[in-house]
């Protein structure tokens, strides 16, 4: 019998140390994240969980550690190389650009790259996110909170990403629309086609579509594991407030 293939880690972090004006923000983290999951990390606010982001895509420098994207080393790549490379970043905030159409928001990544629109992988979008394609024309400011997080996703989704990264979707969003960004997340993840990195506060949104999850602490790991080992012990000692 000819033994299965490893299948490599979708992301591996390990050691990350980031320092901001001199002041150590990231103290030695650890991530592993498995292919074709959602992998929640969480934490109360200030615990470096969005800085672990932003070092990722290599939006700020690490005073030393590795990333490595599906067994190959990012440590060196820009931030639009790791992009190039598999990484689809929806950042907190958004960042829909308000003068500009839907359309041409969702589109903008592919055009800045050279790269044709896939008509399958634009109906997927729509389908996923059926508002996208009624509000194409209108301004992307014209938007609710929650039809933009939508927007954002979309258009991260368009570049085929290995891993998918979402910072705080829930944010600021109406119920509905949670819900809708839950059941994209579902449809994704079993699709099987990309691993999901998401930072939430939202406790039940993780222990719903999550697979695995580490907790942040004072800008290191304090607990992780598969979510089913997510216990009220440490939800209470780590993320209550």
């Amino acid at each position: 019998m000819i033994a299965s293939p490893i299948q490599t880690e979708s992301l591996s972090i390990s050691n990350l140390r980031v320092s901001i004006g001199g002041s150590a923000i990231l103290r030695g983290v650890d991530l592993s994240i498995r292919p074709k999951t959602v992998f929640c990390l969480m934490g109360r606010n200030g615990v470096g969980k969005s800085t672990t982001l932003k070092a990722l895509m290599g939006l700020l420098p690490a005073d030393s550690g590795t990333i490595e994207l599906a067994g190959s080393s990012i440590d060196r790549a820009s931030s639009a190389d790791r992009a190039r490379l598999g990484l689809g970043y929806v950042p907190q905030g958004r960042e829909i650009f308000p003068h500009l159409t839907v359309e041409e928001n969702l589109f903008i990544g592919l055009n800045a790259r050279g790269q044709k629109r896939d008509a399958s992988q634009t109906d997927r979008i729509y389908a996923l996110f059926p508002i996208i394609k009624e509000f194409l024309h209108r301004k992307g400011g014209m938007l609710s909170g929650g039809q933009q997080q939508q927007l954002a996703i979309g258009r991260a989704l368009l570049t085929r990403p290995k891993l998918l990264i979402l910072d705080e979707p829930t944010e600021g969003i109406q119920p509905n629309i949670i819900d809708q960004i839950g059941d994209a997340i579902k449809m994704l993840r079993a699709e099987g086609e990309m691993s999901i990195l998401l930072v939430e506060q939202y406790l039940d949104f993780c222990k719903e579509l999550g697979d695995d999850f580490a907790i942040l602490e004072r800008g290191a790991v304090a607990a992780a594991g598969e979510m089913t080992g997510l216990t009220e012990d440490i939800v209470k000692e780590f993320l209550t407030v």
